[in-house]
């Protein structure tokens, strides 16, 4: 069932109240928080810990700045293993290489999707624009199970013209789908494990918006623009750089006042396994997370044969 779709018709109002009782009520709301990252990148974190409710995603980064001190330091080469890596750029640039021999520049509108998996070793550094000097973005992580850990690392480019955008209600409702699907419309990134549904939503001042998100399924906002009422209770204005964490349902309730809001939608199917992290490395037990720390220092990190020759770090 659509509930978006069904949200939008006039004459289906009994439909509509049938399925309010399972609209997902907001657990808490959480401003992001101050904090250093990479070679001192001055960011904001939305969260950066294991939790049931969020299962199976980690963290969530928001840097956003015009100053380039804050950024230019950027994060220098780093191994990552276990998780995979989901950078969204909303404003500037952003240079990237990979020991799979990827790099590039990530610009406005763009995603870089890296599964680590086994290991992969990547550096992303900030660039300063000419005549616009902000930078804004979001890294997401996700984990991956005990059974992928040690997959094959890959590595997806994706460019803004890739990234559908729909519009409901004669346009109040914007809709960019990085991944998942809506509304028949699938996003340019599928197969991945944990079936993550990532949209990018802005919703127009007095209207109001009806998803359907999988019961079984976690499901989180980030506010980015404006405020907006996250549940059906409206009781509060959440306003931006807001993390909103859900109860149980099968459906999220997002509505507007006088203002716009602009947030990140992401959901996806949780682990429920152990989580055992140190730094970039997401393991399920203290002896995995020991061994990769060892392999690195040891210079035998990289599992893939697809890895080139990396061995700067044994200098």
């Amino acid at each position: 069932m659509n509930l978006t779709f069904i949200s939008q018709r006039n004459n289906c109002l009994t439909e509509v109240l049938n399925i309010m009782n399972n609209i997902r009520k907001v657990k808490v709301a959480l401003k992001s928080r101050p904090t250093r990252e990479g070679a001192g990148v001055r960011l904001k974190r939305a969260f950066g810990y294991a939790d049931e409710s969020l299962d199976p995603f980690l963290l969530l980064d928001d840097f956003h700045s015009d100053d380039p001190k804050d950024y230019l330091p950027g994060f220098p080469w780093h191994p990552h293993r276990g998780i995979e890596t989901i950078t969204y750029i909303l404003h500037g640039n952003l240079e990237h290489g990979d020991s799979l021999g990827n790099g590039g520049i990530i610009e406005e509108g763009d995603i870089q999707w890296m599964t680590a998996g086994s290991g992969i070793i990547h550096q992303e550094m900030p660039k300063e624009g000419k005549d616009d000097t902000l930078l804004w973005g979001f890294q997401l992580w996700a984990n991956l199970p005990a059974s992928h850990k040690m997959m094959d690392p890959r590595y997806r480019d994706i460019i803004k013209s890739q990234i559908p955008e729909i519009s409901l209600n004669d346009n109040k409702i914007r809709i960019k789908i990085i991944s998942g699907e809506f509304n028949g419309v699938k996003g340019p990134v599928q197969d991945i494990i944990t079936d993550p549904e990532y949209l990018d939503v802005t919703i127009s001042p007095n209207s109001e918006f009806i998803h359907h998100i999988k019961d079984e399924y976690n499901v989180f906002a980030y506010t980015i623009e404006g405020e907006g009422y996250f549940d059906d209770k409206k009781e509060d204005l959440v306003k931006n750089e807001t993390l909103i964490i859900y109860r149980d349902g099968d459906a999220v309730m997002i509505s507007t006042d006088k203002e716009i809001v602009r947030f990140l939608l992401v959901s996806g199917k949780p682990i429920r396994e152990p989580v055992v992290w140190g730094g970039p490395i997401v393991m399920n037990t203290k002896e995995e997370l020991e061994t990769a720390f060892r392999e690195f220092r040891e210079g035998n990190f990289l599992k893939s044969p697809n890895n080139i020759n990396f061995n700067f770090w044994k200098q």
